[in-house]
């Protein structure tokens, strides 16, 4: 039906246009009793997070700035006015309309306001009384406590440990750990079956104050619903707001030099026993990570930390496989008959106006490529494949004891409601099949023709990335080629490895740019495809960077590894595009470029990320809190009141940044871990600083973000799925194509397994018009006659690397199969809490089934009246 926006339609969850009183849900006014503030004077400062009467808890602070009169005077006089009065007239009446309608829906207010020469800094502080909290904690369908429950470690490390006798080194005792529950969606008229309801203050959790107010704010109208003048984050966009955020509980470093361990707030629990270098070894307090940020966050550390502990085995089989090279290198059969071959084989020039070359001269070359191109390069790409099924089907376990744990197993497909944006600018409702609500709703095939549109949008941006290849091989060709001709020894002898490094850095500063650029675009298309729910919403913004993403950070990988050096022709017959001779890889093979460049992108990529992580954070905190206290007399910290001290911190932007530099790592050492056997060990010790500068962010630089649920780390899981199998295809054709394993094993079971003469095997003979052209004979690396034709041999071979391809990939993918069916996806312990929760909240919401009608007692003439002759500018308020 087309949707009719009334005052009264409770399903647009939209506070405006009607203020709700002070009766919500389903209990009436006089069944709750709502807390009195004390008589404290109100010009006590106070540096806990509760009004000027020492009572009232501050639960989220709004913040704007407008100029002085003296300043606007001023300008009036210069004639500066213009625009700028306009907006902020604009401006101060949103303000003042959206802050009527939280006055009229019951919300507790104080302002305070800092003066500066050229400006005033406004914070109002928010409280929702114990009637709002009731009825909203009901509308969202809260989950609070109705049994406790005994802690159970949720390390299985721990657990093994322990039953076979070994300390624990990664143990440590956390204080204030927060007990677990068994739980159920809050009804107000059940008040009395729940844990702690005769203590309003604590009955719920910060966090979930945190979120009822923040969806308050969210769905508060400040003008038309129709022209989406909804919801404090469109003022924010506007400018009308400068901030609006939780506050953090106190600073982060306890005042006392040893402080006992019960006196310290669960920030500074957070910065002492997470966030500090020194507990790098420990186990993340993930309970209380959960507890202070919300599941989402909580659910970000956890998959971290269980993917930096995977990450640990991964290396170690990695650095044994290096090892091994190293000594396989110096006892190489082939190696020591290049460095011993003197002038015995004179190579065909790499370029049109190259000279010729002996093979003798890449001997160290060559050698470095026996690092990683050797009979373990096999084993470790298929352990790295089984690793990468085996650690996705033990997060799949892990995730769903910690989902049980925390209380979201069900939110995605049953308490999770609309986005905000989505209440506000759907054109029509629809009956819930499920709940039997009327609920917005935006047509499937609206949607589908938007997201087919922003799809052509997204392969027009990957089309300017392969442009962007293939310009970036054109420019590594012809440097190849300027510098062979250079007449500069060092520049002829290195023209492909100076290519191919330069090409690598110019490649990784266009991906750095360019991903800017389409972020922004595809915040802006996921928006206009109307997704109902924040999960969804996120979900396919993270599919579409993604996308732009791999293609590319990967696309000059997966060039090297399966393309480059594979269409040349051969002397007298070269294959060009664009008039450039098609590239070859270095005379060390392609396979050693192929670990250069990933060391280029993924090492360099890290340090620059862990650079910016470290510096960019404190300066952006440095100069954010020069603006606010330059004009101001410099006062101690502690002198500042806690919503001060929180503005000067960093706005939170959410997690996609971390789980992307996270999961292109994962694919790194994946997709192309048989060419650097390497990458898990860098990608382990990035992921040991990663947690603790990521940690130190959110206790120390960021402001407090709203605590929001999830049921896990969303479609990240299916994309590191997705990951998993095509390393696999990868690993398989890297081995057969690009390494030189499968020749060489030939070789050995055709003519000799000493592999003497292997390099003379691999070398053809330059076509008889070639020479007669250039009366010289050459070499090159190919299984061609006289004539350029292809032998045999190659034949042969091509057969070999096809049957290996289908063998690696059919053992690979049946274990990993066999592995998926033998790891259940649940824990059986699980299952039975599961139906252990779902029966005490059926025994507890069934009790007294007398049935409280909602009387929900509408006063908006007094309240708003009331409300209407408030200068919110100016005025300094109490506590409602």
């Amino acid at each position: 039906m087309r949707r009719s926006r009334t005052a009264d339609d409770p399903h647009c969850s939209l506070v405006g246009q009607a203020g709700r009183a002070t009766c919500y849900g389903s209990l009436s006014e006089e069944a709750i009793d709502t807390p009195q503030p004390s008589s404290s004077a109100l010009d006590q400062k106070s540096t806990v997070n509760v009004f000027s009467d020492g009572c009232t808890q501050i639960d989220f602070v709004l913040v704007w700035e407008t100029v002085p009169w003296e300043l606007s005077v001023q300008e009036d006089s210069h004639g500066n006015s213009g625009l700028q009065d306009g907006s902020a007239t604009i401006h101060k009446t949103w303000r003042k309309k959206f802050l009527d309608n939280l006055h009229a829906a019951g919300i507790h207010m104080e302002k305070h306001t800092t003066c500066m020469e050229k400006k005033v800094v406004h914070y109002l502080l928010l409280s929702a009384p114990w009637s709002v909290l009731c009825y909203y904690a009901e509308e969202l369908r809260l989950r609070v406590p109705l049994q406790a429950l005994p802690r159970q470690t949720s390390n299985w490390s721990a657990s093994v440990l322990q039953k076979l006798g070994i300390p624990n080194l990664m143990a440590q005792e956390v204080p204030s750990l927060p007990l677990d529950y068994y739980t159920c969606p809050f009804k107000a008229n059940k008040l009395c079956w729940f844990l702690g309801s005769n203590q309003q203050d604590t009955f719920f959790s910060t966090t979930q104050r945190h979120q009822i107010l923040h969806e308050i704010l969210a769905t508060t109208q400040y003008g038309h619903s129709r022209e989406r003048e909804v919801g404090v984050d469109r003022l924010l966009s506007e400018n009308v707001f400068t901030a609006a955020f939780p506050l953090h509980e106190g600073p982060y470093k306890p005042q006392l030099e040893e402080p006992a361990a019960g006196s310290l707030s669960q920030r500074q629990v957070l910065f002492q026993y997470w966030a500090s270098w020194g507990k790098w070894s420990k186990y993340q307090p993930l309970d209380h990570i959960r507890k202070y940020f919300g599941e989402k966050v909580a659910f970000y550390f956890a998959w971290l930390g269980f993917y930096t502990g995977w990450l640990l085995p991964a290396a170690v089989v990695g650095t044994v496989v290096f090892i091994t090279g190293i000594f396989l290198m110096f006892n190489d059969v082939p190696s020591q008959e290049i460095c011993e071959s003197a002038e015995q084989y004179w190579m065909c020039p790499l370029c049109k106006n190259c000279s010729y070359w002996q093979l003798s001269k890449i001997c160290s070359t060559f050698m470095a490529g026996r690092l990683f191109d050797h009979g373990g390069t096999i084993f470790f790409s298929v352990f790295m494949s089984l690793w990468a099924v085996l650690f996705l089907e033990f997060w799949k376990r892990t995730n769903a004891s910690l989902a049980y744990q925390w209380d979201c197993s069900e939110f995605e497909d049953i308490e999770e409601r609309p986005r905000p944006q989505f209440t506000a600018m759907a054109p029509m409702t629809i009956i819930n099949p499920i709940t039997g609500a009327e609920e917005p709703y935006f047509p499937k095939r609206s949607r589908l023709h938007r997201i087919l549109a922003g799809s052509m949008v997204i392969i027009m941006m990957i089309a300017v990335v392969v442009m962007f290849l293939v310009s970036v091989i054109l420019y590594q060709a012809v440097l190849a080629i300027l510098l062979s001709s250079s007449g500069y020894f060092w520049f002829v002898t290195s023209a492909s490895r100076i290519a191919s490094i330069t090409g690598s850095v110019v490649n990784l500063i266009f991906i750095l740019v360019l991903s800017k650029i389409y972020i922004s675009l595809a915040h802006f298309l996921t928006k206009w495809e109307m997704h109902r729910t924040q999960t969804k919403y996120e979900d396919a913004f993270t599919f579409k960077v993604f996308i732009f993403q791999f293609v590319t950070f990967y696309s000059s990988p997966i060039y090297v590894a399966f393309f480059k050096g594979k269409f040349v022709g051969y002397p007298g017959n070269y294959v060009s595009f664009l008039g450039v001779r098609n590239e070859e890889c270095i005379p060390g093979g392609c396979f050693i470029e192929l670990a250069q460049e990933l060391l280029v992108i993924m090492v360099g990529k890290q340090i620059i990320n862990n650079v910016q992580e470290v510096a960019i954070p404190k300066l952006k905190c440095w100069w954010h809190k020069h603006k606010l206290l330059s004009t101001q007399k410099a006062r101690k910290e502690a002198e500042q009141p806690p919503w001060v001290m929180n503005h000067q911190l960093l706005v939170f932007e959410g997690l996609f940044d971390e789980y992307l530099e996270m999961v292109l790592q994962f694919g790194f050492i994946t997709i192309f871990v048989a060419a650097c056997p390497l990458a898990p060990l860098f990608a382990l010790l990035n992921n040991w600083v990663e947690i603790r500068l990521d940690a130190q962010k959110f206790i120390c630089d960021y402001r407090r973000p709203v605590a929001e649920r999830a049921q896990g780390i969303g479609i990240w899981f299916s994309i590191l799925e997705a990951i998993a199998h095509l390393a696999v295809t990868s690993n398989a054709f890297l081995i057969a194509f690009t390494s030189d394993f499968l020749p060489r094993m030939y070789y050995e079971y055709v003519h000799d397994s000493s592999l003497r003469g292997y390099v003379n095997f691999t070398l053809a003979y330059a076509p008889w018009d070639f020479v007669l052209q250039s009366n010289a004979t050459c070499r090159y690396r190919a299984f061609r006659d006289r004539d350029g034709n292809l032998t045999l041999t190659y034949w042969q071979l091509l057969a070999v690397r096809l049957g290996f391809v289908i063998l690696f990939e059919h053992v690979v993918f049946f274990i990993g199969r066999v592995i998926a069916w033998l790891v259940p996806d649940i824990p059986e312990s699980v299952e039975v809490k599961v139906k252990r929760e779902q029966y005490l909240a059926k025994e507890a919401l069934a009790e007294n089934k007398v049935l409280l009608e909602r009387q929900e007692t509408r006063s908006k003439a007094s309240v708003m009246d009331q409300a209407a002759g408030r200068d919110w500018e100016t005025e300094q308020l109490a506590s409602s």
